[in-house]
């Protein structure tokens, strides 16, 4: 019987490296650093601070500090404040405690969260979209009129 043959590009190979998993047997304590793109399904336990995204998946657990990736993505449990510098999302079926920063946030409906929120965005139209101060600029007052 034939079986498929795979080839294993360099840049393959380097794009593997770059990404690391802890499954979902796995019980991690401590403080986890790297470059490169982390997928957690088991449970962690210490901060965080990875250049890459951080995908925490259904089932899998984070208790940490601080959170600081590029790209957060939660669809099973966070407790903890994240910072990413990418946008950040909240699946429907997680649970997440603590404070979200990022250049975007999601909430996806049946999602729970308890916590402060801190992004950029534009307002609509209608509610001043488009302005200065939509954008975090002060406008000047006209003059009072006596």
């Amino acid at each position: 019987m034939a079986q498929a043959r795979t080839t294993t590009t360099s840049a393959t190979r380097r794009a593997d490296a770059r990404e690391a998993r802890i499954g979902s047997s796995a019980h991690v304590r401590g403080r986890i650093r790297g470059e490169g793109s982390l997928l957690v399904e088991g449970h962690v336990e210490g901060d965080l601070a990875i250049q890459g995204d951080l995908t925490i998946a259904e089932g899998a657990s984070v208790k940490s500090e601080a959170v600081e990736a590029h790209a957060v993505n939660i669809a099973g449990t966070l407790e903890g404040d994240v910072v990413a510098s990418g946008p950040v999302r909240v699946a429907a079926g997680a649970q997440v405690s603590g404070n979200l920063r990022g250049s975007a946030v999601a909430i996806d409906d049946g999602a729970r969260y308890a916590g402060r929120l801190d992004c950029d965005f534009e307002l609509p139209p209608e509610l001043g979209g488009g302005s200065r101060a939509s954008r975090g600029e002060a406008r000047p007052r006209p003059p009072e009129r006596r």
